[in-house]
């Protein structure tokens, strides 16, 4: 070797500490991989998180027939209520998960397919069991219910010890409300007679607490809890709304607003009261509002009607193959029914959950 190569060789000292630093930097950044690794996506709520489970129950809110799923992979309709994918499903593929959420009640799927993601979800639920009882949906209690047999199920199939890992890395999506108001509150009068909106606001989220800390009891650790959306400009809402020439109904928007308030303090409040537990609020309402205003700039034609049908008031089975007008391409729609929002639309507010909730 020569002189010259010599003068250019750090200290035995200096390239120890080198190694060690490279070592440490390397080993920070896996375990940093490891902490943020999500095992599985389980999902809790109602038609926006609804993979399929009511196609299993007797109900009339169902989606299981065209056009529904007309766009989703291999074009059939699974019961989500969208032309394709669903928020859940978009969430769990940028995750490095399966592209699709099953149904827990999807007899196609085994505990060795839930073991990576599954959804509870019910399409017309809510978190006050009256909501759930007029269509007669799973209600949410029932949803947990589910949740712990299935816990069950995955210690049979892998064990104590993996099941536990796999509940502490999981990734829970809750989403869930806004049956509660504009199926329910603003629609029959038993809650309304006796509760303010405030109240009512109050006495759902009562309920979403107690649901998440027995979830966290079960072994969840990491939640995502989304808001409602700007409600009162749904279609069906709009067309409601004679009073105010077809427009926004504002009263649901404030109601929907405050009630989102009052979930990021709860978030707040319980990442406080429980240790080692992330709690993380999903901020949809301004997703949404950002593609009502402004629907060109995501690349949307038809902000205000949905693409099945006429769009104003069609959803479930008045959302059919022999529904007149329905649209040659949703794509060019933030909603698919008077209800739901398209694959397209949930693309775009399942990136924009992922992006700014840190999930």
């Amino acid at each position: 070797m020569s002189h010259s190569s010599l003068a250019f060789a750090p200290p035995p000292s200096l390239l120890r500490l080198l190694l060690l630093a490279i070592f440490l930097l390397h080993a920070g950044q896996a375990n940093a991989a490891a902490a943020s690794k999500i095992s599985a996506v389980i999902v809790f709520g109602d038609s926006s998180a609804d993979t399929g489970n009511n196609n299993r129950i007797a109900t009339l809110v169902k989606s299981d027939f065209p056009p529904y799923g007309r766009d989703f992979p291999g074009g059939g309709a699974t019961g989500r209520f969208c032309n394709g994918r669903i928020a859940a499903d978009f969430i769990s593929e940028s995750l490095g998960l399966k592209p699709l959420v099953p149904a827990y009640l999807d007899q196609h799927y085994s505990i060795s397919d839930f073991a990576t993601g599954v959804s509870f979800a019910s399409a017309g639920t809510g978190l006050d069991n009256a909501t759930a009882a007029l269509p007669k949906v799973i209600p949410v209690w029932k949803e947990v219910e589910y949740f712990r047999e299935y816990k069950q199920r995955l210690r049979r199939y892998m064990g104590k010890r993996k099941t536990n890992k796999v509940l502490e890395e999981a990734l829970y999506l809750i989403s869930i409300g806004t049956n509660d108001f504009v199926e329910n509150y603003y629609l029959l009068p038993t809650r309304s007679a006796h509760l303010t909106v405030t109240q009512y606001q109050d006495f759902l989220l009562s309920i979403l607490r107690d649901l998440v800390r027995e979830v966290h009891r079960l072994g969840g650790r990491r939640f995502s809890m989304t808001s409602l959306p700007p409600m009162g400009c749904f279609p069906l809402e709009r067309t409601a709304n004679v009073l105010d020439a077809h427009g926004c109904n504002r009263d649901q928007n404030e109601a929907a607003e405050g009630y989102n308030a009052k979930l990021r303090a709860m978030v707040e409040e319980l990442n406080s009261d429980l240790r080692g537990v992330e709690f993380v609020y999903a901020d949809a309402y301004t997703k949404w509002t950002e593609m009502l205003r402004n629907p060109a700039d995501y690349g949307f034609e038809n902000s205000e009607a949905g693409c099945c049908a006429t769009g104003e008031f069609e959803l479930g089975y008045l959302c059919n193959k022999w529904s007149p007008y329905t649209c040659p391409d949703a794509s060019k729609y933030v909603f698919w029914d008077a209800f739901h929002p398209t694959e397209k639309a949930y693309k775009i507010l399942a990136d924009y959950v992922l992006k700014t909730s840190s999930v």
